[in-house]
């Protein structure tokens, strides 16, 4: 997602969205677990995603 798409969204998709993003995140570090993902890097990709998530997140909440 680009900076754009994600200021974009409104406070309820930003929550949807960040449910979405940690579910996928914790399949991500099950098949890791289990056996090595092929892209190990999509773990970091995702964590920084999330995070990204909940900075536009506070910044909206705290305007409101």
């Amino acid at each position: 997602m680009k900076k754009q798409d994600i200021k974009a969204l409104s406070v309820d998709q930003l929550h949807e969205q960040i449910s979405a993003e940690k579910q996928q995140l914790q399949k991500l570090n099950f098949a890791h677990a289990v056996s090595p993902i092929e892209n190990p890097m999509r773990i970091r990709e995702s964590r920084k995603l999330i995070a990204r998530l909940y900075t536009e997140l506070t910044q909206k909440e705290n305007q409101a």
